[in-house]
Order: C-alpha cells, then structure tokens, then sequence
C-alpha cells in the first residue's frame, strides 16, 4: 500500500490451504463494488486470476486455530493497475470474551470511506496499538459514535433485543461475515440492523461481538477495562451457529464460482 486510497482495493478472505476460499463469490463482488466506488475498474477475469495466485501460494506455517475459525488468512489486493497480490498468513487464536481498547476513528474523504482502499496504515497501526496495550482488538469511534474496528465489525444487541452494527454511511465497513450470517441472527429470532451506534448505546447494551473473516465471531466482554454486557449471550449463540454453518458449507473453488 503506497498511501494513496485509489492505488488498491483488498479483502482479506478465509483459506484452506488447498484450492478453496471461504464466501470467495461475496468477497470478489465486494472487490468490484469497492473499486468502483474508487473509481477504477477490476479485470472481468478477476475470479480466474485469483485462483491463479491461490495455486501458487505457499502455506505459511501449520495452523492451530479451533474448529471454529479458518485455519489459513489471504490478504487478497488487486491494484488499479489490475496487478494481483496475495499473502498467506496463519490465522490466530482469539480468547472468549475478547476486550477490545477504544481509538479514534481514522478520517478519509467521504469519496473514499467505507471501502477497503489502499491508504490502509492507520488500521494496521491500531492493531498494534491494542497489542501494545494487552488487548485484543481496537474500536474506532468518531466523537462518541462507533463506526467501526481495526479488523472487525462490531455489533451489540441492544436492550429493546435487536442487534445493530455501524452504518457504512457514516466510515463502517460492509462485513462479508455479516452478510454470510444475517440470515441465521435473523432466523434464530434477533433482527439486525444498522444504527448509529453511540456511548450510551454501548454502555446499556446487553452483550457484544465482533465479526470477521479471520476472527469468525468472538464475544467481546470489555472495551477499556469496562465491561460490556453479558458475553456469550443470545446473540453470541445465533451469530456462532450461523458461523459454523458457513465454515462447514461455504468453501469455494473456482469451479464453483463459474458454475
């Protein structure tokens, strides 16, 4: 990443080591709607050039994760140049409740915001940031408002039973994971929807999780040393068997994806 927002679009995809990623249909349509918004086209045959790639990564290590996440990560670019690039890395293991510390949100251009663009530092620099700081994850807030987290989405489930994630309107992320499980929150009896979601929400919220592709979904129990909720509640248990259900069933090849 070379600073410039329009250099790049990325994902960072679920693998298994072989020939098959995780959802790779949502996340190549997610590459195409970011770069457009970016204002760069993607080659047609991107699904092929990927795969491409995939046959000639390496696996970086033996993986350790539980049954329920992914073994193997790909940060998956692809620059405005239509130049592929693709790092392996094995995914991590994650306590249960997480606790996250809470950082200023980084500011882009509202042309640029809400997608996986290439001038994307300041999120590495807050992972590093919460790893300085004994915790799992980082939440970015703008003023007292929650819009997103250094490598997650986060939702809570707020006291009138429904669960809110950040409005992409306002510098959140449109989560593949959320996409992948809503359906499954939604059917075991907790709606979803987006929201503003703010301090006060936040500190009545009756639990929280985090969702993405090499977190899966972890309960978070604090954010700056302060409890949140009751982990492992009722929108824990929806979210992690709606998860499972796509670690089971959701690998793709490219066969499958031209299918």
């Amino acid at each position: 990443m070379d600073g410039d927002p329009r250099s790049e679009v990325f994902t960072t995809i679920a693998w298994d080591g072989g020939y098959r990623l995780l959802a790779a249909d949502l996340h190549i349509a997610r590459l195409f709607r970011h770069a457009e918004i970016l204002g760069f086209n993607l080659p047609n045959n991107l699904s092929e050039l990927i795969f491409e790639a995939l046959n000639k990564a390496n696996i970086p290590g033996e993986s350790i994760v539980g049954k329920n996440q992914a073994p193997y990560l790909i940060r998956l670019g692809v620059s405005q140049n239509g130049d592929i690039s693709l790092i392996p890395r094995v995914n991590g293991i994650w306590p249960n409740p997480m606790k996250a510390i809470s950082l200023e949100a980084p500011r882009w251009d509202d042309s640029v915001r809400g997608t996986k663009h290439g001038d994307w530092q300041p999120y590495f620099d807050a992972r590093e940031v919460a790893e300085e700081h004994g915790v799992d994850v980082s939440l970015l807030f703008d003023g007292d408002i929650l819009v997103d987290g250094d490598r997650c989405m986060p939702i809570l489930l707020d006291n009138d039973g429904v669960a809110y994630y950040p409005k992409p309107s306002e510098g959140a992320l449109d989560s593949v994971t959320l996409e992948q499980i809503r359906e499954g929150i939604e059917s075991a009896g907790v709606p979803v929807r987006e929201a503003r979601l703010t301090l006060k929400m936040l500190l009545r919220a009756s639990e929280m999780i985090v969702l993405g592709s090499g977190l899966g979904v972890q309960a978070l129990g604090e954010i700056d040393g302060r409890q949140i909720g009751q982990p492992n509640g009722k929108l824990y248990q929806a979210a992690y068997n709606a998860w499972m259900a796509r670690l089971e069933n959701a690998w793709m090849t490219l066969e499958d994806l031209e299918g």
